[in-house]
């Protein structure tokens, strides 16, 4: 009989050995992970603090618009409201209020052109206004002085300068103004 065990005895012995030596594999793996673990953990960690906070940050400011809009909502009705020139009469407003910039500026004012595309869902239109004027350069800077303090809502998109007959120069204005609907 203790010939017929040895054969099993030796093989309860390899076997024993393969797990040993398998433990004390897994046991130098999670001994290195772990000793190395710590750093990655908090370099992790302060990583996600990190965007832990930048969320709560844009979180806040985004409560901040929510909070801000129906005041913004407010200022921009009365925008609107009051400076703003309402569609009916407002290209002839429009042509009389260019027409005494220009004569304040000493100008000669030329030819006024509109183009209109309405504003879906915002109860305004858009009017691209294309004018030229001619004078003298101090007379221009006059001229573009008073589109910026005029009591219209105007948009200066473009403007270019070139030389007309007589000395003069004239000036080529793209703007751009907008009419309650």
């Amino acid at each position: 009989m203790s010939r017929a065990q040895r054969p099993w005895k030796r093989w309860v012995r390899m076997g024993l050995f393969t797990l040993l030596g398998l433990d004390a594999i897994l046991l130098l793996t999670l001994w290195t992970t772990a000793s190395a673990d710590p750093k990655a953990q908090r370099a992790r960690r302060d990583r996600l603090a990190i965007e832990h906070s930048l969320l709560k940050t844009d979180v806040e400011r985004g409560r901040d618009i929510q909070d801000r809009l129906p005041r913004v909502e407010q200022e921009c009705n009365r925008f609107v409201r009051e400076r703003l020139l309402a569609y009916d009469g407002g290209y002839s407003t429009m042509v009389d209020d260019l027409g005494k910039i220009a004569r304040d500026a000493g100008l000669k004012i030329g030819t006024v052109t509109f183009k209109e595309s309405a504003l879906e869902k915002r109860g305004v239109v858009q009017v691209k206004v294309s004018a030229s004027v001619e004078g003298e350069y101090a007379s221009l800077v006059r001229f573009v002085n008073g589109l910026e303090r005029s009591e219209n809502f105007y948009l200066l998109d473009g403007l270019s300068l070139a030389s007309s007959d007589q000395g003069v120069i004239r000036l080529n204005l793209e703007l751009r103004s907008y009419l309650r609907s």
